[in-house]
This record gives structure tokens, C-alpha cells and sequence, in this order.
């Protein structure tokens, strides 16, 4: 067995037990730690496979932006972990259900694509060599070409995981003093300034 194959089957096995332990840990804090290896994990893979430019993407974009975003959120939504779980039984059949339609998805998928065996030549006739182009213009190729739509939609459900967080995070608190703009633009001479007369040897 080559080295590449032990390192394959090596990380493959380092992302789905990660993946297992994100969805199975109790402490919401070591899930989003188990996920950060999840990335790394599948960093490696992509590596192994020639696709560096993905790979360190997932890192920089997905373990130093995305991850630490979660980590964020979660320790400062102080999440109680007996309500967690609670949840999680009661939402057990519906995810049981919706983990099944997952797989018949990619059973079909599976099925579809087995016509298409045998017929790379007509596959790699569409696209350009491996080696003529790098792997960060094929991406890009790909990209804005053929899932240009997928790409923008991608990015709206990044913008609406932002405002999610920000939402999730943000808290109304008494006793605060904030800055009014609008009220402050409004404001009258006699509202803010006031204009005393002091007798001669009575000012303070």
C-alpha cells in the first residue's frame, strides 16, 4: 500500500470521527473545537489531492474566520447544556427523518452519475488539461462560469449567518447611556444652554 493511500484513509477517518464528535459532544465549545479539525482534516485531504489553493482556503477562510466566529457566539450566548440536550431528544425524530432523505439524495446522486463510467474522454473533452491551467484559474473558471449563480447565493447565506450572529449576540441592557444622534441634531439653543445672572460677590 502506498504512503498516499495510508494518509488518505488516515485523514478521511480523522474528518468523519471529528464530524461524528460535532454533532455528539455535550459541550458546545469542544464542538466547535472538533469542528476546526474537521477543517484541518479536510485540508489535508485536499492537499493529498493537489488541490492546495482549497486547501488553504479552508484554512484561512473557514478555521481563521468562520470557526473562531462560532466559538464566539456560542461562549457568549452561555448556552445551558441540560436545555441542549432536552432539545436534541425532542427534535431527535425530525433530524432522524431528515438524515434519511439525506441519503436517499446521495443513493440517487450515486445512481445518476453511474451512466457517466466509462465516458471521461466526452467529460474532459469540456474542460481544459489539468496541466494547462493552475488550480486557483480552474476554481475561478468554474466559479464565475458554470456555478456563477450558486457563488452569489452562497454569499447571501453568509450575509444572513452574519446578521444571525450579530442578532443572537446582542443585548439590551439598563442603566446604559447611549448616543442619540437624531435627538441630538434636534436640539434647541434653550434646550442646552442657559444663561445665568449672578450678582456681583454672589458667584460661588
Amino acid at each position: 500500500m502506498e504512503i498516499m493511500t495510508v494518509l488518505f484513509y488516515f485523514f478521511a477517518f480523522l474528518t468523519a470521527l471529528s464530524g461524528l464528535l460535532v454533532i455528539t459532544a455535550r459541550n458546545p465549545v469542544l464542538s466547535v473545537f472538533f469542528l476546526i479539525l474537521a477543517f484541518f482534516n479536510s485540508a489535508a485531504l485536499m492537499l493529498l489531492i493537489g488541490a492546495e489553493y482549497i486547501a488553504m482556503t479552508l484554512v484561512i477562510v473557514y478555521v481563521g474566520a468562520v470557526a473562531v466566529l462560532f466559538l464566539f457566539v456560542v461562549m457568549m450566548m452561555n448556552i445551558n447544556t441540560a436545555e441542549l440536550r432536552q432539545g436534541f431528544l425532542r427534535y431527535l425524530p425530525l433530524g432522524i427523518i431528515v438524515g434519511g432523505l439525506l441519503l436517499v439524495e446521495l443513493y440517487l446522486v450515486i445512481e445518476v452519475a453511474k451512466p457517466l463510467v466509462g465516458h471521461e474522454q466526452y467529460i474532459g473533452a469540456l474542460t481544459p488539461a489539468a496541466t494547462a491551467v493552475t488550480n486557483t484559474q480552474a476554481l475561478g473558471l468554474i466559479l464565475y462560469t458554470q456555478y456563477a449563480y450558486a457563488f452569489q447565493v452562497s454569499g447571501l447565506v453568509l450575509l444572513v449567518a452574519m446578521i444571525g450572529a450579530i442578532v443572537l449576540t446582542l443585548r439590551k441592557r439598563e442603566g446604559v447611556r447611549k448616543q442619540n444622534i437624531a435627538k441630538q441634531n434636534n436640539r434647541k439653543r434653550s434646550d442646552s444652554i442657559e444663561l445665568k445672572d449672578i450678582p456681583t460677590g454672589q458667584g460661588a
